[in-house]
């Protein structure tokens, strides 16, 4: 399986390299009646672009989407969304000098190992432009379980490099550049980015993705985990090396007591587990947070060897992020509405004739660790 799909009900499927004349999806399984326009796209999608701001790539792509079928007189229609952006700026020949060379710390020679040819410009089918159209695709699926559920997904930078956030305001993280949710930082984190940039090299980000008003009940017990399925599509994009659900690998210092979540009639005191028991949600807020390592796209040599198997030394140019999490923050969106979207659907064929079952617990904090 050349595994380019993912999702069993509500199936997505992306297509296209970096400088390739354009990048597309087909969404499967998506239910009829959700209205659903060009329109619609453009808020996530400029969330993600590039060059939106001095600290990331400085690529600017219009990433004007066309919804090519699956839509009629503006409702979608039950058949396959497909969906198209056309990329109008690369610059294929600052990729020249690696033609013939790895670059460490890349995908470069996995990819040539796996299918003995490569395609070098921008990291080709590696590169997170791909990650454009699941974008696109989490926005049709946010916007359906916003209709049908109330549920909202929303992601911040919870690190960088070794800066963390001193306070916590939801209404500061879309109001700078880096998705921060504490707005004094922010200077701060203009200084730490503008020197790193001059210093040619990059850093490393933790995000973290949070979906509120989920209903208990959607996951599966054994395979198909709602937790392991978050986890697998987190960990499919670019740059992630490490997911944690809730506390994640903090329960290790934790003891029993501090970290289950226990019960009252008026909801949960904590939620140390991340929304999801036994592989099953909870009703309680859904929390998935993700490491990014530094990007290798950097202007420090760094020691290698080319086709031949010759030492080279690389120094990648071109325009890339020094720090990729600033733009996975509507990524990792998408990867959580569009898990949560599968869910559901696969909850609705299996268990719709259950009903309301009782007693059902409110899913809020009402003390303890959030």
């Amino acid at each position: 399986m050349s595994s380019n799909t993912f999702g069993k009900i509500l199936s997505v499927t992306t297509f296209g390299e970096s400088h390739g004349p354009a990048i597309g999806c087909v969404i499967d399984g998506c239910p009829p009646g959700l209205a659903l326009e060009a329109d619609d796209f453009r808020v996530d999608l400029d969330r993600r672009a590039t060059g939106r701001s001095r600290h990331t790539s400085q690529r600017r792509e219009t990433d004007d989407i066309e919804i090519l079928s699956g839509v009629y007189e503006g409702l979608t229609t039950g058949t396959p969304i497909a969906l198209l952006i056309r990329n109008v700026d690369a610059r294929s020949k600052d990729y020249g000098n690696i033609v013939d060379t790895f670059r460490p710390g890349h995908a470069d020679y996995a990819y040539w190992q796996k299918y003995g040819i490569r395609d070098p410009r921008g990291g080709g089918r590696s590169s997170a432009r791909e990650t454009t159209m699941r974008v696109a695709a989490g926005t049709v699926a946010k916007k359906w379980l916003a209709e049908h559920f109330g549920i909202e997904v929303h992601a911040h930078l919870a690190q960088i490099g070794d800066v963390v956030p001193r306070g916590f305001d939801p209404a500061a993280i879309e109001t700078n550049s880096f998705f921060w949710p504490d707005a004094d930082q922010v200077p701060e984190l203009e200084a730490y980015m503008d020197a790193l940039r001059k210093s040619g090299d990059s850093v490393g980000a933790r995000v973290t993705v949070i979906a509120s008003d989920v209903p208990p009940g959607w996951g599966e017990p054994i395979y198909g985990k709602l937790d392991g399925d978050l986890a697998a599509a987190m960990m499919s994009i670019n740059a992630v090396k490490g997911v944690e659900i809730g506390d994640g690998f903090a329960v290790v210092t934790q003891n029993g007591s501090v970290h289950r979540d226990q019960m009252t009639a008026d909801g949960f005191t904590s939620n140390h587990a991340g929304g999801v028991l036994g592989g099953i949600s909870t009703g309680q807020a859904v929390v998935a947070s993700m490491a990014f390592k530094p990007t290798s796209s950097i202007l420090v040599p760094g020691h290698s060897i080319d086709k031949a198997g010759n030492p080279v030394d690389v120094v990648t140019k071109g325009r890339h992020d020094p720090c990729v999490g600033i733009r996975a923050i509507p990524i990792a969106e998408a990867m959580m509405a569009l898990v949560l979207m599968d869910h559901a659907l696969r909850h609705r064929a299996q268990c719709a004739d259950v009903g309301p079952v009782s007693p059902r617990i409110p899913g809020s904090v009402t003390e303890g660790t959030p």
